[in-house]
């Protein structure tokens, strides 16, 4: 059986380290990557580091305007899947390269696989949530990582081929704890921390950077702050602050982003996250640090229910005070499946 996986942007490449090795051993993949993350940092540097297998085809679509890059990425998956006569096309989370591999397969009537289905934020002035609902709709199997996903899906009328398999980055995560433990304190000395005595902040969501006065604010909170701060600076995030004329913090320390290997050990290594990434939301849970989320909603509404993640939205005060005085319970409750999404979603595939 031929799948043909569509790519574009780091959170995608991270779910894709699992489920193309798994993927491989029964089935013939085509990976395509739109290029929609393209420098090195978030996009090259998980090819290498996480083992996933180099791209079969670089559409090289770059940055843009939502409608443009969504163009253009269309077009060049339509070629693809043309050329390739794949018989499932498959698809990751909520970025515009899940929408146009969605649209384009959709008129080639090519059955889509949807990893993370069903997820909503309820906010349709949100590009991902558009483009999540729009490929939900648009999918032949729906692979969802939660009952409240799966719940989602029914209240649309959704209800065919639509699976509980778990989160797949909870595979990656699990694989990746291991490789990267044997040099978690040297990763921890180069970046000149210490254990539990730092947080560590991530924002990139257009809702944060595209706006001045949300942005403001959330750079305030950090100035605010008397712990030192880690902060990977997504290129978009860096630009946007550059362009407003804000100053960091001495005692926030911007850097480069940091590989998946390094990333996890700074993350579990912190002790608190502040972030506006789903996907850090979630891997702050599964290792045990309590998450501020830096917006008004969350898909992942079970880490809020269960007391370790905390929504502020961008309000200066309110990141502030949660930083200081936010603690999660003793108790974790087992959340987004067991660590074996990955074979879950090749069987059903198949």
């Amino acid at each position: 059986m031929k799948i043909v996986t569509v790519l574009g942007a780091r959170p995608q490449f991270i779910k894709a380290a699992a489920l193309s090795r798994e993927l491989r051993k029964r089935h013939q993949e085509v990976l395509v990557h739109t290029g929609q993350h393209y420098d090195y940092g978030m996009s090259g540097v998980f090819f290498d580091s996480l083992e996933i297998p180099p791209p079969d085809v670089n559409l090289g679509v770059g940055s843009g305007n939502h409608g443009a890059q969504t163009a253009a990425m269309l077009a060049g998956i339509e070629e693809v899947l043309v050329k390739e006569k794949p018989d499932w096309m498959l698809i990751y989370g909520d970025t515009n390269s899940t929408l146009a591999g969605a649209v384009a397969a959709s008129k080639l009537h090519v059955p889509v696989a949807h990893v993370e289905a069903g997820l909503r934020s309820f906010n349709r002035r949100m590009p991902e949530e558009v483009n999540r609902v729009v490929a939900d709709h648009l999918s032949r199997l729906l692979l969802c990582p939660s009952q409240t996903a799966v719940d989602h899906l029914a209240a649309e009328g959704i209800r065919d081929d639509v699976h509980l398999v778990g989160d797949v980055m909870l595979d990656v995560l699990n694989w990746a704890k291991e490789r990267a433990a044997p040099k978690s304190a040297q990763t921890l000395a180069q970046l000149g921390v210490k254990q539990g005595e730092y947080l560590l902040a991530t924002i990139h969501r257009g809702e944060n950077t595209d706006s001045p006065e949300r942005l403001g604010a959330i750079v305030r909170a950090l100035n605010a702050l008397e712990e030192t701060v880690l902060f990977p600076v997504h290129p978009r995030t860096r630009k946007a602050i550059a362009a407003s004329g804000q100053q960091l913090g001495s005692h926030v320390r911007a850097i480069d982003p940091l590989g998946y290997f390094e990333m996890v050990t700074a993350s579990a290594a912190a002790r608190l996250i502040l972030t506006d990434s789903g996907g850090l939301q979630k891997e702050a849970y599964w290792l045990g640090v309590p998450c501020v989320t830096m917006r008004d909603e969350t898909e992942w509404v079970e880490t809020v229910a269960a007391g370790w993640n905390t929504l502020t939205g961008a309000d200066c005060d309110q990141i502030v005070q949660k930083v200081r005085h936010f603690v999660p319970p003793s108790a974790r409750a087992a959340l987004y499946g067991d660590g074996r999404c990955a074979a879950r979603c090749a069987t059903l595939l198949q």
